[in-house]
């Protein structure tokens, strides 16, 4: 990598830059954007070693998770390219004149596709320094949709968002994309005046409900308000059923705290609230597992944020500490469970159901599997749900009572798995109803990501000529189309 020459711009600069650059991509034709893309993760993968060696300094992760990360986001970005050289995400359907329609009135010709939204402005998270981050997924899916990118860093890895940005900008010249696809802010004021410039049309956010929220609030209030996609918090609760929880306690209290410790339990879709029935013996064996000794979080206010929460859901009166460590409740802190019962849960849900950014787990006991779909039904939108039962008539049947109003409240249920790996493929979902999400009908992994930075526009009675290639007869791009239904 090379250090980036150019002069220091203001937000207003980069905003502008990025706005020119965005006119000139997104008439790239699909298969030039496509290539520039892959060049990007190519150099991404060439540029790793010395990348992942940035991100290991400023966060604090472990260079395997780092090596994993890297290679997801430059998997990303080639499943992307592919997915735009098909063309289906761009919905094309064509309408022919027809005298005829049953409506009353003859149907006009109506040809209909996606359309880049313009300038997207992504707000990095701090938990993905590259998954999430400058090149990760919403930035992928703005540029195969057609967008150039402006991200704000975050401030948990300046130097690992610059270093990022220079790779992804030089690949992306020298494979012939325009100057200013991509750029880079700081700065939290930097980063709100950019989302109130009225060049930038879309905004997605992964962080904390309150900044969220706040920036969701500005998105809104412009003179043009625009989407704004944002992940914000989730607790994605597991439910026990009896049957399993006797069935096999190890192999659930092992697969649960593994899911709650890995990445130091810093994953939005980390497992916070376990179900189990009263007095199962998932409960000793969760005592009785070996966990993880004490590792650093990602950054101080990250460690003082977390000690703040566990202690806030520690000290409710309905909470005892199931197991902690010595160093529970420090900047590297080891796994903590705490334990409360449903009837607690229906009583106070918002003091209880609480997302603590850490290695912490809430059990809680149930007496009858009855209280369950209740709980269910009163939980906030969250990313994911889980159910771990076993195919016998009794947890059977609490699955059938759970699935509707788990399925109502999150975007990704799980059966029998536990649901920190977020897979990037063609049917991902990650996504729910709000506070999980601004827009519960999104998802910021897997294809499907991409339709966020496009929109729809019709053409009524145009002459093919004038058309967009995706829209024009004989299908010169061969696109997949939607022909009179």
């Amino acid at each position: 990598m090379t250090e980036n020459a150019t002069p220091t711009l203001t937000t207003d600069q980069l905003v502008s830059r990025v706005a020119a650059a965005s006119a000139v991509w997104a008439a790239t034709p699909y298969a030039e954007r496509a290539r520039v893309i892959r060049a990007i993760a190519d150099a991404l993968d060439a540029a790793g070693a010395e990348l992942i060696a940035i991100a290991q300094e400023e966060t604090a992760l472990a260079e395997g998770r780092l090596q994993g990360e890297l290679k997801r986001t430059t998997f990303q970005l080639r499943i992307f390219a592919d997915e735009i050289e098909r063309g289906a995400c761009f919905d094309v359907r064509i309408d022919r004149p027809d005298a005829e329609w049953p409506m009353g009135a003859p149907r006009p010709d109506l040809r209909r596709m996606l359309i880049p939204i313009g300038p997207v402005l992504n707000f990095a998270a701090s938990n993905f320094p590259f998954a999430f981050s400058v090149a990760g997924g919403d930035t992928a899916a703005a540029l195969a949709a057609g967008n150039a990118v402006l991200v704000k860093a975050h401030s948990g890895h300046p130097r690992l968002s610059d270093a990022t940005a220079r790779v992804v900008q030089e690949a992306a010249v020298a494979a012939g994309a325009p100057e200013g696809l991509l750029e880079v802010v700081h700065g939290t004021e930097n980063g709100v005046e950019a989302l109130k410039h009225p060049l930038i049309k879309a905004a997605s956010f992964t962080g904390s409900i309150p900044a969220g929220r706040a920036l969701f609030d500005i998105a809104n209030a412009r003179p043009e308000p625009i989407p704004f996609y944002g992940e914000l918090g989730s607790v994605n609760p597991a439910f026990v059923a009896p049957a399993a929880a006797a069935a096999r306690p190890v192999e659930i209290a092992e697969g649960y705290l593994a899911s709650i410790t890995g990445s130091q339990g810093q994953l939005c879709t980390k497992p916070g609230v376990l179900f189990v029935p009263e007095g199962s013996p998932v409960i000793d064996a969760l005592l009785d597992a070996a966990v993880p000794g004490p590792a650093p979080l990602l950054n101080d206010r990250i460690a003082s944020g977390f000690v703040a929460t566990l202690e806030s859901v520690a000290e409710h009166g309905a909470v005892s500490v199931l197991r902690e460590g010595a160093a529970s409740r420090t900047a590297e802190p080891e796994a903590t469970l705490l334990q409360t019962t449903a009837d607690a849960v229906l009583a106070d849900p918002e003091g209880l159901i609480t997302e603590v950014f850490g290695p912490v787990g809430l059990v809680v006991t149930y007496a009858d599997p009855a209280e369950l779909a209740p709980i269910a039904r009163s939980l906030e939108g969250q990313l994911t749900a889980t159910i771990v039962a076993d195919e016998v008539e009794g947890d059977l049947e609490l699955a059938r009572t759970l699935v509707p109003a788990l399925a109502d409240r999150a975007g990704r249920v799980l059966w029998n798995q536990w649901p920190t790996g977020v897979s990037v493929t063609y049917a991902q979902q990650h996504g729910g109803p709000y506070p999980a999400t601004t827009a519960s009908g999104t998802t910021a992994v897997g294809t499907a990501s991409i339709t966020r930075f496009l929109r729809p526009v019709a053409f009524q009675n145009f002459p093919d000529a004038l058309l967009p290639e995706a829209l024009r007869d004989g299908n010169p791009l061969g696109l997949p189309q939607s022909i009179d239904g």
